[in-house]
């Protein structure tokens, strides 16, 4: 049996993160301990206090705002330390499908990926809007020229990761990590898999993303990604588990400036 820890970074997102947490499963088939992580990403609001009153394990706050590919970074980092087979990333703002998680973390459980994707455009994408699907088309297909390997959906925010990815998964920019993450993965060996999810149209808070600030901060990051070197690791020595057992129940909080 594996333990699997969930791990949502959030930026004021205090109207939906309740119902995200209160929507993944705490065991199912393979994993009999699921913890939820928050990875706080400066937020003004009640975030904080919400992932609280919904049961989240663990809070990592950030003074200030860094960016979703920071909280991503580090919400991977956490999980390694915390002694995860399986971490799962997953948006706060409640438009993917929580209680898909164990489709998503199946694969890896199995032994049949190293690293998989909740796929909209595999699953359901209704109500998206013309102009984000051209976006995730574009990046996409991007990507699956540089890889020479088909993807359907690269810009998910659903996504597991073996105990192994999160040892080597590196991610080179602060603004978003969608693109880099994917290309380090593939290029360092590592499986992936795409899984069908059910797509729900955001209803509360406001996107971060601009398409100017995409072109700027994502493609440039993508050309460092693809011209920097990286070796595959895929096939090392499994690395040992490190355990932090939270065993007074209560929620670990920690605040970084």
């Amino acid at each position: 049996m594996s333990k699997v820890i969930v791990f949502l970074p959030a930026f004021n997102e205090e109207e939906s993160i309740g119902e995200v947490i209160e929507n993944i499963p705490r065991r199912f088939e393979g994993a009999d301990k699921v913890e939820v992580l928050i990875i706080d990403d400066g937020s003004t609001d009640s975030t904080v206090a919400e992932a609280k009153k919904a049961g989240a394990d663990h809070i990592i706050s950030f003074e200030k705002n860094r960016g979703l590919g920071a909280a991503v970074r580090k919400g991977i980092e956490e999980c390694f330390l915390m002694g995860a087979d399986v971490g799962v990333m997953i948006d706060a703002d409640g438009e993917y499908p929580a209680w898909q998680i164990p489709d998503i973390v199946k694969p890896i459980i199995n032994g049949q990926a190293d690293y998989t994707m909740g796929s909209r455009f595999m699953g359901t994408i209704k109500g998206m809007k013309f102009h984000r699907r051209m976006g995730n088309y574009f990046f996409t297909f991007l990507q699956t020229l540089l890889l020479r390997k088909w993807l359907y959906d690269g810009q998910s925010g659903m996504r597991a990761f073996s105990r192994k990815v999160l040892e080597h998964a590196e991610i080179i920019h602060d603004y978003n990590y969608a693109q880099v993450l994917t290309l380090n993965l593939v290029r360092k060996g590592f499986r992936v898999l795409e899984v069908p999810i059910q797509y729900r149209v955001r209803t509360t808070g406001t996107s971060f993303i601009s398409f100017k600030k995409y072109m700027t901060n994502v493609v440039p990051a993508v050309y460092r990604e693809m011209t920097r070197p990286v070796s595959k690791v895929a096939g090392e020595k499994k690395s040992p588990l490190r355990s932090s057992e939270n065993s007074d129940n209560k929620v670990t909080i920690i605040k970084y400036d």
